[in-house]
């Protein structure tokens, strides 16, 4: 077994060989249009977190009677989108390089998945007010990351625990002054 053979051998039992093989199946799903379709609109609305804010939004403007939890909520999706662009910023991991994306990113790192961050963030704190029906959608939004192939799966999970837990750290302060949260 000749050096290169034997690096290929232990990158796959490793953590990153693992990230790889992940990234590589789910962006596999890819190659059907629809789904392609669909993993690039998603990329399209999550950028900068568009899609939260504006359900937010939405939120504020049709619930009066929570209208401070709203803003709220969507001030805590925004600090996650913000909190993982600085968190980039300081790890800066290259985006992978083993997959074609199908998407263009507007910057070249990958750690964490602000799509994901704002996602999960929105997915918690719209949920504390009784609109579950955002988990799928944040759900999927994660699983495009990966589909069109501009994050691994690692990315996506850190982003996703860095916006739960910038919701549930927020979510008292979601709660003060607006009167009950849950519906």
């Amino acid at each position: 077994m000749d050096h290169l053979d034997a690096r290929d051998d232990m990158d796959q039992r490793s953590l990153v060989g693992v990230d790889r093989r992940i990234l590589s199946a789910v962006h596999a799903h890819g190659r059907d249009p629809r789904v392609a379709g669909a993993a690039r609109a998603l990329s399209r609305a999550g950028e900068h977190g568009v899609l939260w804010l504006a359900a937010g939004l939405a939120g504020v403007a049709v619930d009066g009677r929570r209208r401070g939890a709203w803003m709220r909520g969507t001030a805590l999706t925004a600090g996650a989108h913000l909190v993982s662009m600085g968190v980039k910023r300081v790890v800066r991991r290259p985006r992978p390089a083993h997959v074609e994306p199908r998407v263009p990113t507007l910057g070249r790192h990958s750690f964490p998945s602000s799509h994901a961050a704002s996602a999960t963030a929105a997915a918690v704190a719209f949920g504390a007010l009784g609109v579950y029906a955002i988990v799928p959608l944040a759900t999927a939004m994660c699983l495009s990351r990966l589909v069109v192939g501009v994050h691994y799966p690692s990315d996506v999970a850190a982003g996703a625990a860095l916006g739960a837990l910038t919701a549930r750290v927020g979510a008292s302060w979601m709660r003060s002054g607006g009167g009950p949260v849950h519906a």
